[in-house]
């Protein structure tokens, strides 16, 4: 794809709407689902959220979404998203179990 290909290709995507990289989905492996031995959780902050996805890209365990919604039950609670996200727009919690 040529230069002015790529940015036709990025003038017709609508307004809004980023395009993601291929992500893996997460899958109940041997063990069973990852979040059921989580201590911490991450909680996504909507109003500091600019919606990059690189919470979504660092997840090691394929949790985080395209709407960056966290999947509980694969979400191991490690806390890479929280470091990784450049707003500091999530915090891990202690899980109340």
């Amino acid at each position: 794809m040529t230069p002015a290909q790529a940015a036709a290709k990025d003038r017709a995507r609508p307004a809004g709407k980023r395009e993601r990289l291929a992500i893996s989905k997460p899958v109940k492996g041997a063990a069973g689902k990852t979040g059921a031995w989580r201590t911490f959780r991450p909680v996504i902050n909507p109003e500091q959220c600019n919606q990059c996805g690189l919470c979504q890209l660092y997840c090691p365990e394929a949790a985080i979404n395209e709407n960056l919604e966290i999947d509980t039950e694969f979400c191991k609670g490690c806390g890479i998203c929280a470091s990784e996200c450049p707003k500091k727009a999530i915090r891990m919690e202690k899980e109340e179990r």
